[in-house]
């Protein structure tokens, strides 16, 4: 195993969560014991300097002896799944479910509600121990850590994120070889997703989000987009993925907890989000605004991915009720078109999934209830009595829904337009369950509050 540990950001006086790097940071790579899961232990001497802070970082970096990551169906490389839709590929039902699932590992990898992603044979999880941000690579088999990258990140909580802890909330991205984070206070950070080197890094923002940072990022052939900054005060952002170097900002709005999708519609690709106010799509080349819809929830929470279904959007919120809308360029000026709206359901942090013509997945109304909704019309098909969970994280496979409630409950349904369909339910852990499952095949990956647990349906 490989520890990668950067030394302290200290506070400049700025507000909550905004930190700068103060005195030089020392990264040290210290080689795999013998006989352990790693790298070898030939060494190099690397440099990296941040242009923009002056710190010069030297590193001793271990010669790597671990196999390059390959890729294959039943990968899950960022939030929600291999497209952002809430689906996993590559499952197979069995032909009669277990009484139980079959635990194989469970590792500590700090709190938070990052949901771990799976590359070939590995598992990329991020999250907090002590003050320190921690992305790890798992062995998807054993749990053996093959890397383990830490740097120190302060952070205050607000009365408003009390509750949820001080872990990142921040889906990690795989993308080309490198794997992508974003941290509670808004730390970017790009890194060599073979041997965990931190290929480069953007500080904290000046400001943050009234309930922390919580989108994930989302790639667009060579660059990263993310959508930085605080309240009234971010920047829907474009990195270059190999550098970190800015390509494009929109400075129209704050970011919200909802996270970016790149999407062709009507013959143009852009970048649709939800900020803090509003439904935007914006230019993926250019970052040029090219149309927009106020979209204000209680709290100034908005924190629902928008879904795509061809050239039209569909977008949720606290007690906002569902709408559907087209986006259209007539005369070279874009607007939107309502298709319906509905506040027969409504969604907090709980995002619904697309199977055909039918929207699953949690309201938040009467504590929680499923529902299924017709997609094309905004009919209300069905909807459980309620009290159901805080919170529930949707996963489709094939015709069946898994739903991992933040009590630990992991319920299974089939996809009905009739009703709700309960096949079986399993406990898959003992503390809180508030990020996202990741399923490959018949291995569902598990994030309790600070751990990641592997499971199978044997």
């Amino acid at each position: 195993m490989s520890v990668i540990s950067l030394g302290d950001w200290a506070g400049d006086g700025t507000p909550a969560g905004a930190w700068r790097v103060a005195r030089r940071p020392t990264i040290s790579i210290m080689p795999a014991r013998s006989g352990s899961t790693g790298v070898s232990t030939r060494a190099r001497r690397l440099t990296m300097r941040y242009a923009a802070t002056g710190v010069m970082i030297t590193a001793l970096a271990v010669g790597g002896a671990m196999p390059a990551l390959s890729q294959d169906a039943g990968d899950y490389p960022q939030w929600r799944g291999p497209n952002r839709d809430g689906a996993a590929a590559g499952f197979a039902a069995p032909t009669n479910w277990p009484r139980r699932l079959t635990e194989h590992w469970q590792v500590e990898t700090g709190r938070g509600y990052a949901t771990p992603i799976l590359i070939g044979n590995r598992v990329f999880t991020f999250g907090r121990i002590d003050t320190d941000e921690v992305a790890m690579a798992l062995d998807a088999g054993t749990g053996a850590v093959e890397w383990r990258t830490a740097y120190n990140a302060p952070y205050r909580q607000n009365a408003g994120t009390q509750r949820h802890g001080p872990g990142p909330k921040s889906t990690p991205l795989y993308h080309d070889g490198r794997l992508f984070t974003l941290g509670i206070n808004g730390v970017v950070s790009a890194f060599d997703a073979d041997t965990g080197a931190l290929l480069w890094q953007k500080p904290a923002q000046s400001s943050e989000p009234l309930y922390a940072t919580s989108l994930s990022p989302v790639a667009d052939g060579t660059r990263v987009i993310l959508h930085v900054g605080g309240h009234d005060d971010g920047a829907l952002t474009a990195y270059t993925a190999d550098t970190g170097a800015v390509a494009w900002e929109w400075r129209g709005d704050g970011p919200a907890y909802a996270s970016p999708m790149v999407a062709l519609l009507n013959g143009v690709r852009q970048v649709v989000t939800v900020t803090q106010t509003k439904v935007v799509g914006v230019d993926a080349n250019d970052g040029q605004l090219l149309w927009e819809r106020p979209w204000v929830s209680r709290s100034t929470n908005n924190s629902i991915t928008p879904i795509i279904d061809g050239n039209e959007v569909i977008v949720t919120g606290h007690e906002l009720g569902v709408i559907r809308f087209r986006p259209l360029q007539v005369n070279d000026r874009w607007t939107t078109e309502t298709i319906w709206q509905t506040d027969d359901v409504s969604m907090f942090m709980s995002n619904p999934v697309l199977s055909g013509d039918t929207l699953y997945g949690m309201s938040h109304l009467r504590a929680g209830q499923f529902f299924a909704l017709d997609a094309a019309s905004g009919e209300t098909l069905w909807r459980t009595e309620g009290r159901e969970a805080t919170n529930s994280s949707v996963v489709m496979a094939d015709d069946l829904l898994f739903l991992l409630n933040n009590d630990g409950d992991l319920v299974v349904a089939r996809t009905d337009r009739d009703g709700f369909s309960q096949i079986t339910r399993y406990e898959v852990a003992e503390s809180a369950t508030w990020a996202q499952p990741a399923i490959s095949g018949n291995r569902l990956f598990i994030k309790d509050e600070a751990h990641v647990t592997l499971w199978t349906i044997n």
